[in-house]
């Protein structure tokens, strides 16, 4: 099994593995939490054409793709978007957002592979934030990279879903 990952433009190849690949990791994560009208509502706003192509041309982003023996199984966004906790204020910060692997890659090391390049990429800042779902099971991932759980309870981004913050500092 040969994982590879990619940066990702506007292409349509990179369209194309992306509107598969949001989707099919939106209603993997959500689908046991959210009812299936906003489920749909959420990928149809966030992950249609229109909205993906302005987010791949946004000099906020970063997006990448990792292949499994080059078929698309996960990908992430790295961001300055986002509410950023405040203890991050007066820092060089960046975000890990929209963090995925297909469940039948998740026991494959991808996930730890995706999530090393992510780091790599966000070396320059001073800081990591990530917020995540409660019950997302990857939060131990990011935990055993040195990301820390912060104690206060949010809601994700436009989801009715209580999340939490992970900050790292300095990762290396």
């Amino acid at each position: 099994m040969k994982i590879t990952i990619k940066f990702t433009v506007a292409t349509e190849e990179g369209l194309e593995a992306l509107l598969k690949l949001t989707r099919a990791i939106a209603i993997e994560k959500f689908s046991k939490y959210l009812e299936p009208q906003l489920m749909e509502e959420y990928i149809q706003t966030n992950f249609n054409d229109k909205a993906l192509v302005v987010e791949l041309n946004s000099m906020s982003n970063q997006w990448l793709i990792a292949y499994v023996d080059n078929i698309p199984a996960g990908f992430v966004q790295i961001t300055s978007k986002g509410v950023r906790p405040s203890s991050l204020e007066r820092k060089r910060a960046i975000r890990i957002a929209n963090f995925g692997v297909l469940k039948k890659y998740v026991d494959s090391g991808i996930e730890k592979v995706l999530l090393e390049k992510s780091l790599i990429v966000c070396k320059p800042y001073e800081a990591i934030w990530i917020n995540e779902y409660i019950q997302n099971p990857l939060i131990g991932l990011f935990e055993s990279r040195g990301f820390v759980r912060q104690k206060e309870i949010y809601e994700l981004d436009e989801l009715p879903l209580n999340s939490l913050y992970l900050i790292a500092l300095k990762v290396s």
